[in-house]
């Protein structure tokens, strides 16, 4: 089975953790004893109807306020495809944490309440879905049971919607009207709107097609960490996981003299043979072998974490990039680049900065902003700082080349995360938009 990460999207009370729970409750993938403690609280509020946005509102002030405030991701799975959720918050405040949670997904929900039609935060959601090329839209239109399931009403916000998207450029956008309180349309489909003739949500998430989502036409192969047993680590064991980037599978070790490069294939893919440039040195050579936990494999492709080794012996360290020799990426200390601040503190243009991309660490200045989105009304605007949520087109100078493809056409080498070098914190995430 393939794995589909979908983020949600919404205005405050738009229903986006009880659409989760109510997916996680008909797809009977919550535990007895979770559902026996959500009844239990939604009892001592003196709800009538079991409260199934409990199942994700995990933090005391998320539950006191009835608000989304930070990230939560849930896993399920059905016959069909395996599924991580990110219920990201609706609410402006919190623009970062769904950037956050939004940011690795292959689809995004966009929830729009069909009493109040569609919002300005709407409006800003799909935006931010589209700045963060996410392939696949669905826009659900809840709680249609409280406009008595009409289909002109469904059919206007979809009509508007649909305006929308199209200035915006979005491709793949779905339409499903839907109650997340009453199922209508979630897993099963619903009696009481029978004009309705396409899927259930479940049912599109489980045959979107998302194969062609990865970019197998450009390898790109950040290494990760030098594998040298006799210098690194004992045979079979591996150097603790990070969240950020997961290190390739340990080896199982045959000779002190091996010499590997771990890492994951971000991009594209790779035989045995094929010819490589090692960047940014411009060095060429081959590869000798494609090792992984279960034995060595003829080919790879993303996202697979594997262990290369070369046929020469080449200088090449972390944050060094393979590519085939006639595809590579773009080298530059350059970049114009969106970025979303994330920080209390704001954004000076001239201040010194880390840029952290793929696997490279780099000192850099961000001397320019060169316009902000209004995130209510998207339009530009002149800005002198950033400030937390500010989503703002910057140029980045770094001191040493980034390795770096355009957002659009590689979601992996063309990201980053700004860090702040006094305190180590991430500060904004960035999306490339070209090397000038």
């Amino acid at each position: 089975m393939d794995l589909l990460r979908f983020t949600t999207a919404g205005s405050v009370d738009d229903g986006k953790s009880t659409l989760i729970g109510r997916l996680l409750y008909d797809s009977k993938s919550i535990f007895e004893d979770q559902l026996e403690a959500i009844e239990r609280t939604t009892q001592r509020r003196g709800g009538a109807v079991v409260d199934l946005s409990l199942l994700t509102d995990g933090l005391q002030a998320e539950r006191e306020q009835g608000i989304t405030i930070d990230v939560a991701y849930r896993y399920f799975a059905t016959p069909r495809r395996k599924f991580i959720i990110a219920d990201t918050p609706g609410h402006e405040q919190y623009t970062r944490n769904m950037v956050t949670g939004a940011s690795t997904a292959n689809l995004a929900i966009i929830l729009i309440d069909a009493r109040k039609g569609m919002l300005i935060q709407s409006r800003r959601h799909a935006y931010i879905a589209h700045l963060l090329g996410i392939p696949h839209i669905v826009v659900a239109v809840n709680k249609m049971d409280l406009v008595n399931y009409a289909q002109d009403v469904y059919q206007s916000i979809r009509a508007e919607f649909s305006a929308f998207a199209d200035k915006l450029g979005i491709k793949d956008a779905r339409y499903i009207p839907l109650s997340a309180m009453n199922g209508d349309n979630v897993v099963e489909k619903s009696a009481s709107m029978p004009w309705y003739q396409g899927e259930t949500l479940l049912g599109v998430l489980e045959t979107v097609k998302i194969a062609q989502d990865v970019n197998l036409r450009d390898f790109r192969f950040p290494v990760q960490y030098v594998c040298r047993p006799s210098g690194m680590v004992a045979p079979g064991i591996l150097p603790p996981a990070t969240l950020v980037e997961p290190f390739a599978v340990a080896l199982p070790y045959t000779s002190p003299d091996f010499r590997g490069y771990m890492g994951r294939i971000e991009s594209g893919r790779v035989r045995v043979g094929d010819e490589i440039s090692v960047l940014p040195a411009g060095h060429r050579t081959r590869i000798k072998e494609i090792v992984t936990y279960e034995g060595n494999v003829p080919e790879a492709s993303a996202p697979q974490s594997v262990t290369l080794t070369l046929t020469d012996e080449i200088d090449i360290s972390r944050g060094d990039m393979l590519t085939h020799p006639h595809n590579a990426p773009r080298a530059g200390k350059e970049l114009d680049a969106m970025l979303c601040w994330m920080s209390e503190e704001p954004l000076q243009p001239g201040r010194k900065y880390l840029i952290k991309h793929t696997t490279r660490t780099v000192k850099a200045l961000l001397p320019e902003i060169e316009y902000k989105v209004d995130m209510n009304t998207l339009e530009r605007a002149p800005a002198q700082e950033l400030k937390m949520n500010d989503i703002a087109r910057v140029r980045v100078k770094t001191q040493k080349p980034l390795l770096c493809d355009p957002y659009r056409a590689n979601r992996a080498t063309g990201a980053f995360i700004v860090i702040d070098e006094h305190s180590n914190n991430t500060v904004a995430a960035g999306m490339i938009g070209g090397v000038p």
